[in-house]
């Protein structure tokens, strides 16, 4: 496979850095990632679908990299990042793609298929299931049940607070995240209780080194995607559970039509905090294909690369058929 080709995209009132790999003819293939990742978590799959004759785009999504970073807040909501990767697939002249989403990535991957069921042929997503629009937002619940109890989203949503313990050390930030919701510890470690003033790195381990599965050279390239501007892009996405419900009523009844693929790890927290919406998935999206992946915790595609590759080719070989 060639290098990555890379190019920086005017839409959407902001710049989105967009990495691409195989044939320019291919189906289209956009990979979003999560939080705190980059685009580089994607590597083992752009490989191996630019190898299987896709067109793969990943960008770096607004709030990460080399995209911009606004400092207005109410500029993350979900409806919005959207519209940063519509408005790409606009300039490129993509009419026919799938999309694939892991963590915050699969919010956003999920909408797209909502707001786009004729362009979106098929959507999968990793850690993060859909089971529609709550009765109310989602801050709302996790307030209620945490009242008394740290809860890293409630932690996240005062503007500076996370930000001062996240850019102190990035490097540490990012190897204690990935440790600490990896396989490598017990399922629910993350989510352990303590009092609701603690700091989010209070009682997580630190590993010392990045994980095994990654390397001196992705960890560099993540590190860089937060140095210089540290983390409060990337967690603005959190502060706008109360917009993103707002602008989502109109999607409130709407289920995923298109075929659908979902990955979770047997030992990704996510899959406590979303047991609910697991339940309610399969009535939102109908044709749904899922898979539990052993040995795995949230970090799916880096973790499990291979079984990722597995499933996500199979399913796009099956069910992705582009219009020409």
């Amino acid at each position: 496979m060639k290098a990555y080709e890379h190019r920086l995209l005017q839409i959407n009132g902001i710049t989105l850095s967009v990495y691409s790999a195989g044939p320019e003819q291919g189906p289209v293939v956009w990979l979003l990632h999560g939080f705190p990742e980059c685009w580089y978590s994607w590597r083992h799959q752009v490989r191996a679908l630019a190898e299987a004759g896709y067109r793969v785009l990943v960008p770096e999504m607004r709030g990460y990299g080399q995209s911009s970073a606004p400092d207005d807040v109410a500029g993350y909501d979900l409806m919005t990042i959207c519209g940063d990767i519509q408005a790409a697939m606009d300039l490129l002249g993509h009419r026919s793609v799938a999309v694939v989403g892991h963590d915050w990535g699969a919010p956003v991957a999920w909408h797209l298929a909502l707001l786009e069921p004729e362009r979106v042929r098929v959507v999968a997503a990793m850690a993060v299931p859909y089971g529609g629009r709550p009765k109310k937002p989602a801050i709302d619940i996790i307030r209620s049940q945490f009242a008394d109890r740290f809860n890293y989203i409630l932690y996240f949503q005062q503007p500076g607070v996370a930000e001062a313990e996240l850019d102190h050390d990035i490097p540490r930030t990012l190897r204690m995240m990935m440790h600490n919701t990896s396989a490598a510890v017990p399922k629910n470690y993350f989510l352990k209780d303590k009092p609701a003033d603690n700091s989010l790195h209070h009682g997580m381990q630190d590993p010392g080194l990045p994980p095994a599965w990654c390397g001196p050279e992705a960890f560099a390239i993540y590190v860089a995607t937060f140095e210089g501007r540290g983390f409060r892009g990337a967690l603005n996405w959190y502060r706008n559970f109360e917009r993103n419900w707002e602008r989502t009523a109109p999607l409130a009844e709407r289920k995923i039509g298109q075929p659908a693929l979902f990955l979770l790890g047997d030992k990704d927290p996510v899959g406590t905090l979303e047991a609910h919406t697991l339940q309610k998935m399969p009535g939102w999206v109908p044709d749904l294909e899922q898979h539990m992946l052993g040995s795995c915790g949230h970090w799916v595609q880096s973790e499990q690369p291979e079984q990722v590759n597995r499933l996500l080719l199979g399913f796009l070989e099956r069910r992705y058929t582009p219009v020409q």
